[in-house]
C-alpha cells in the first residue's frame, strides 16, 4: 500500500512538472502567436479590400456591359432602317436602270440615224470645204509673203533713217565740241596770260572755275568719243583737240588725274557710287565712270572726283 502511494505520489509529481514546463513553453510562444493572427489580420483586411475593389470593378463593368447592350440593341434598330433604306434603294436602281437603258437604246438608234444622215451630207460637202480650205490657205500665204516683204523693207527703211539720223547727231555733237574746245583753248590762253599779269602785280589767290570747267568738260567728251564710231566725220580732229587742250592744262600746271578701269580702295579721296555687277569677281570693285574728275595744280588737289564703282557680286 505504501509502495503504490510512493509511485502515485511520484507519478503526480512527474506530471505537475511536466504540465510546469508546457506551460513554460506556451508562455514563450504567445507572442509568436500574437504576431502571427496580427500578420493574418492584416492580411484579411488586405484581402477584404482587394475583394471589395475587384466588386467595384466588377460593378463598373457591368454597367459598362449594360451601356454596350443599350447600344447593340440601338445600332440593330439603326442598322435594320439601313437595310431597308439600302434594298427600297436597290428597287429604284433596278428600275432606274430599266428606264435607262431604254432611253441609252432609243438615244443609240437615233445618233445612228443622225450620223447617217450626217455622213451623207458630209459626202457631199467635203470636196467643197477642201477646195474653199485649199484657196484659203493659198491665199493666206499670200498675203503674208507680201505683208513680210513690205515688213521687212519697211524695216530696213526704218533702220537706215535710224542709222543716218544717229550718224548725223553723231557728227553735229562732234563740230560742237570742236568749237567748244576752241572756245575753251581760247580761254585757257587769257587765263594763262592773265595770271601771268597777276603774278607780277598781286599775290591774290588763283582762280581755278575755269580749269575745273575745261576739265569737266574734257571727261565729257571723252566719254562721247567712246561710244561713238571710228567712222564719225570730225571724230579724229575732235580727239585731236582734246589731246591739245590736255596738253594747254597741263602746261598750266594742272593735271587730270585717271582714275577709269583702276582698282576703288577705301582710302581714296572721293565720293563714290557703287553698282552691282555680274561680269567681276566677287568683292572686286572698279571705278567704270567718272561723273567729276579729280584735278591737281601744282601736285595739290583742288577738286575731288566723283565717281561711279562696280562691285563683283
Amino acid at each position: 500500500m505504501k509502495k503504490m502511494l510512493l509511485i502515485a505520489l511520484i507519478f503526480g509529481a512527474s506530471n505537475l512538472f511536466a504540465q510546469q514546463q508546457q506551460d513554460s513553453i506556451l508562455v514563450k510562444e504567445i507572442p509568436t502567436i500574437k504576431n502571427n493572427v496580427f500578420q493574418q489580420r492584416q492580411e484579411i483586411n488586405s484581402l477584404t479590400k482587394k475583394l471589395n475593389n475587384q466588386q467595384y470593378i466588377l460593378n463598373q463593368q457591368k454597367k459598362g456591359l449594360e451601356t454596350l447592350n443599350l447600344k447593340s440593341e440601338k445600332q440593330e434598330i439603326i442598322i435594320d432602317s439601313l437595310n431597308q433604306l439600302i434594298k427600297y434603294n436597290s428597287q429604284n436602281i433596278v428600275t432606274n436602270s430599266t428606264e435607262l437603258g431604254t432611253k441609252i437604246k432609243q438615244t443609240g438608234e437615233n445618233a445612228n440615224s443622225k450620223i447617217s444622215e450626217l455622213d451623207s451630207n458630209l459626202d457631199k460637202n467635203r470636196l467643197y470645204w477642201i477646195i474653199a480650205t485649199l484657196a484659203t490657205l493659198l491665199l493666206g500665204g499670200l498675203v503674208y509673203w507680201l505683208l513680210g516683204k513690205r515688213i521687212q523693207s519697211s524695216k530696213t527703211d526704218v533702220e537706215t533713217q535710224i542709222k543716218n539720223t544717229k550718224t548725223a547727231l553723231e557728227e553735229e555733237s562732234v563740230k560742237l565740241d570742236n568749237k567748244l574746245v576752241e572756245v575753251l583753248e581760247t580761254q585757257l590762253k587769257l587765263k594763262k596770260e592773265e595770271t601771268k599779269v597777276q603774278a607780277t602785280t598781286s599775290n591774290e589767290k588763283a582762280d581755278h572755275s575755269l580749269a575745273l570747267k575745261v576739265a569737266d568738260e574734257v571727261i565729257r567728251i571723252q566719254k562721247n568719243l567712246s561710244r561713238m564710231d571710228e567712222s564719225t566725220k570730225g571724230l579724229k580732229q575732235l580727239g585731236s583737240s582734246v589731246k591739245r587742250i590736255q596738253d594747254n592744262f597741263a602746261s598750266n600746271g594742272y593735271e587730270l588725274v585717271e582714275m577709269l578701269g583702276k582698282e576703288y580702295n577705301e582710302g581714296m579721296k572721293v565720293t563714290a557710287n557703287f553698282t552691282p555687277s555680274e561680269d567681276l569677281e566677287t568683292g572686286k570693285q572698279i571705278i567704270s565712270r567718272i561723273i567729276k574728275p579729280q584735278v591737281n595744280f601744282k601736285g595739290e588737289m583742288i577738286q575731288a572726283a566723283q565717281i561711279e564703282v562696280s562691285v563683283g557680286e
